[in-house]
């Protein structure tokens, strides 16, 4: 495979090789960054902890108040512009923000809702008297913001929308007619994203609606599974007058502001939960070690280290993929402004470039926080089902994540579509490379040649990996073609060895700098943890590929492909008890998440 330079753009590493050199790990953050990160969590542990239950209470005006706090310590403005009253930190520096947020449980998801989905789309799609007029105010803390995209009749289909907007005859404003639900800090929001087409339109605008126009009639507050204290309600809009100026953007431009602004949410929810998680795995090992049964204590049980680690491998795993991707964006976006974009331009260019890494990074960090937190309830036992145990809240808090800015199955099919679509334009040669492979299937194998680096086998391995998904995707996008979006199961078998190749990647590159740095012996827990998940990845990557295989292929064909597949999904005995035990007896030995 080609070495990847910096001009990666998204999907490119399925057939590329990367250079540890060029990515980005969190143990590089500036001290600014830490001090920023350290603010973060000294505020969720004075202001948000001590009273989670008051939260999940919805006492009156107390999610309001701790927003103004947040935006007094400067968290609502980190990625805003100087000239609107923000800080202008970088792209990496916005995640680690949200990343700190995420141990805050409910709060996380209305400051999550506030900054982002409910600011970025006027930051990046305003203009502006837009901008001048709105920003500022949100940063400081003034004006609080939704995001009403969601209707009864549509959900992960957001285009088939029916709130209507009609032009008034004097041409001054749009009146608004529809009902939007789920909308999150709908109960005390100032400002409103609102998605409708206007008149006969095919396809939505949005709209900056303020609280204060006529016609909104905001439903009582929703009772959730989880994330009690965030608000979600229904709102109805009876013919809400909205000034012209108010349209954000142009015409029929709603449904790409939508889709580029779930982008952006979905990174943004991979750095929350990744949070999430590091704070129930602390919670995991602290109970494990102080928790005594049969004359010792819970975290002296193997059983027990294997949770342990297990829980605190996928997180560093999580943690080196939603990293890497933050630089690659954040490298796009110098290119881009380079180029003569604008930032807001830039940026919004960068994350789309970036979309299938960006759904990758929502499933994986969103399935490994619902991984953490039950095996946190196992670990707790009969206390880990009490609501005096932290467990109960962050297991029911972690749910909605599987949901939240588009389904995992959603985002799964996205994974492959985006990159089939990129083949098939010309943007990613992907038919190149599987058809070498088809090649290489029908000559006898070759001894892989190990190299004399440190992780030469890793390499092998996941560039193998890569070979097992450029031949059952080509294979199936062959046989299949049109047919293909409709063999779900197929493309969601694709799309979970597509997440494996890549997290696995980040994991080892993550692993590669860090021991060019600082040595195998400062780093042997890290190793173990990356070898772990190689493994296991293979294992899963051959299952996968199995069901994919079985499900379109026939005869010669089909064992064909297993061959192939068993081939590029073969490793090496490895002795994963021990080296989870390794990691585990870090986490006792610190009491606490430690990578």
């Amino acid at each position: 495979m080609e070495n990847l330079n910096k001009t990666i753009t998204g999907g490119q590493f399925l057939i590329s090789e990367s250079n540890a050199a060029d990515i980005f790990i969190p143990e590089e953050y500036n001290e600014e960054q830490k001090l920023i990160a350290d603010s973060c969590s000294d505020f969720v542990k004075k202001e948000i902890l001590p009273i989670l239950d008051r939260i999940d209470n919805q006492e009156e005006g107390l999610m309001v108040s701790l927003l103004d706090k947040a935006a007094g310590l400067g968290f609502m403005g980190i990625h805003v512009a100087g000239e609107y009253g923000g800080f202008d930190m970088n792209y990496v520096t916005s995640l680690l923000v949200t990343e700190n947020m995420g141990t805050a449980h409910s709060f996380a998801v209305s400051f999550a809702a506030n900054t982002g989905i409910g600011m970025t789309p006027i930051m990046y799609y305003g203009n502006e008297g837009q901008k001048k007029k709105y920003l500022p105010r949100i940063v400081s803390g003034e004006l609080k913001t939704c995001y009403c995209l969601t209707e009864p009749g549509s959900g992960s289909d957001a285009n088939s929308g029916r709130t209507k907007a009609v032009l008034s005859d004097d041409g001054k404003y749009y009146v608004l007619k529809g009902q939007k639900m789920w909308v999150t800090n709908g109960g005390f929001a100032d400002v409103m994203i609102v998605f409708a087409k206007i008149e006969d339109d095919t396809t939505l605008s949005a709209f900056i609606v303020e609280k204060s126009f006529s016609g909104i009639q905001v439903m009582p507050e929703e009772h959730k599974m989880g994330i009690k204290g965030s608000s979600t309600v229904q709102i109805f809009f009876n013919d809400c007058k909205v000034p012209v100026e108010n349209l954000l953007s142009e015409r029929q431009q709603g449904f790409k502001i939508a889709l580029n602004i779930l982008n952006l949410g979905r990174i943004k929810l991979s750095a929350a939960t990744t949070g999430a998680g590091k704070a129930a795995i602390s919670n995991s090992v602290q109970y494990a070690n102080e928790r005594h049964q049969f004359g010792k204590s819970l975290s002296e049980f193997g059983a027990i280290k294997h949770k342990l680690a297990e829980q605190a491998i996928r997180i560093f795993a999580g943690e080196s993929a939603l990293y890497r991707t933050a630089d690659y964006i954040e490298q796009a976006i110098g290119r881009h402004i380079t180029s003569g974009k604008t930032e807001p331009e830039a940026i919004l260019k960068a994350t789309e470039q970036f979309a299938p890494e960006a759904s990758i990074l929502k499933v994986f960090s969103s399935e490994t926080l619902n991984y953490v937190v039950d095996e946190g309830v196992q670990i707790y036992g009969g206390m880990g089902y009490s609501a005096e145990a932290p467990m109960d809240r962050a297991y029911r808090d972690s749910r909605i994540n599987r949901i939240f800015e588009g389904t995992n199955e959603i985002n799964r099919m996205v994974i492959v579509d985006m990159i089939l679509k990129r083949a098939l334009k010309g943007e990613l040669d992907l038919m190149g490379p599987a058809m070498k492979i088809q090649s290489e299937l029908m000559s006898v194998p070759a001894m892989d040649p190990e190299g004399d680096s440190l992780f030469a086998q890793e390499k092998r391995y996941i560039a193998n990996f890569k070979k097992a998904v450029l031949m059952i995707a080509g294979m199936a996008a062959q046989r299949l073609m049109n047919k293909l979006a409709d063999e779900q199961e197929i493309l969601m078998n694709i799309a979970d060895m597509i997440i494996d190749v890549f997290v696995s990647e980040s994991l080892l590159l993550r692993l590669e700098k860090l021991v060019s740095q600082k040595g195998e012996n400062e780093n042997s827990e890290k190793t173990d943890m990356m070898r772990v998940f190689v493994n296991d990845a293979a294992d899963r990557i051959n299952k996968n590929g199995k069901e994919a295989i079985n499900a379109f292929a026939g005869g010669d064909e089909q064992r064909m492909l297993l061959l192939g597949l068993k081939r590029f999904t073969k490793t090496e005995p490895f002795n994963a008890k021990e080296a989870r035990r390794h990691i585990a007896d870090k986490l006792i030995e610190n009491n606490g998440y430690c990578f």
